[in-house]
């Protein structure tokens, strides 16, 4: 038989079950705590919107990062909530955020590609959260997705708490490239930047299996840019 009847049924009961999740544990703002919904609009009003971008020059294989948001409350408890405790809805209002940002940064991309999990952290986690965002971002430019080509071939320690040095050295030749790139303009897609040790060791693989570009676009940032307005004076969503 047609598989497209079970799909269907499968679809439904997904729907249904997350109705009936949805009325048993109703989502709660992890800005401020207020039942029923993902992210509430005072908090989403206190998201302060930095559109950063950061230009590095060469040896570095990455050539610009670029930002949506300062990593600070409620946005951190937000990507938190998102990225550890399984609130995969959270994907759609993020993505959101860095979708209404985009057009203010000077972007130019033939494809979007999510930074990559080792394959015993998306078994752990369950799902890649920098894929989820990837896929709104691409659903809301009409771009193409790509998360086939990155691998992340060597499981790494978790980035939190390191330095610099240590974090460049923790995440070296962790990525491998396995698809065709060459003379692609490609944006990496990650929740937070803190130094850029993880994408620029993405861009690393990239660029050397031919990407004509490869630049970063991350959710947030986690530090502040020279040149930018002061935190207090960021504009707000």
């Amino acid at each position: 038989m047609d598989g497209a009847p079970a799909r269907g049924r499968a679809a439904w009961l997904t729907s249904a079950g997350r109705a009936l999740l949805d009325l048993l544990f109703p989502p709660v703002c992890p800005g401020c705590g207020r039942a029923g919904v993902l992210l509430c609009d005072d908090c989403r009003a206190r998201i302060q919107m930095i559109d950063a971008v950061e230009l590095r020059e060469p040896p570095a294989r990455l050539s610009a990062i670029a930002s949506a948001a300062l990593f600070a409350p409620p946005l951190r408890e937000a990507i938190h909530r998102f990225k550890y405790d399984n609130t995969r809805d959270l994907a759609g209002p993020l993505a959101a955020m860095m979708a209404a940002g985009w057009p203010r940064l000077g972007l130019a991309a033939d494809v979007l590609m999510p930074v990559p999990l080792h394959a015993r952290r998306l078994t752990e986690r369950g799902y890649n959260q920098s894929a989820l965002l990837a896929r709104g971002l691409a659903q809301a430019l009409a771009m193409p997705v790509d998360e086939r080509t990155l691998i992340r071939r060597r499981h790494t320690r978790q980035q939190v708490g390191l330095g610099p040095e240590e974090r460049r050295a923790n995440v070296a030749d962790a990525f491998v490239c396995r698809g065709a790139v060459r003379g692609q303009r490609i944006i990496l897609v990650d929740d937070v930047c803190t130094t850029g040790a993880t994408l620029e060791a993405c861009a690393a693989a990239l660029a050397d299996a031919g990407a004509a570009s490869v630049q970063g676009y991350t959710l947030a940032r986690a530090r502040w840019l020279p040149g930018q307005p002061a935190p207090d004076a960021a504009p707000t969503l």
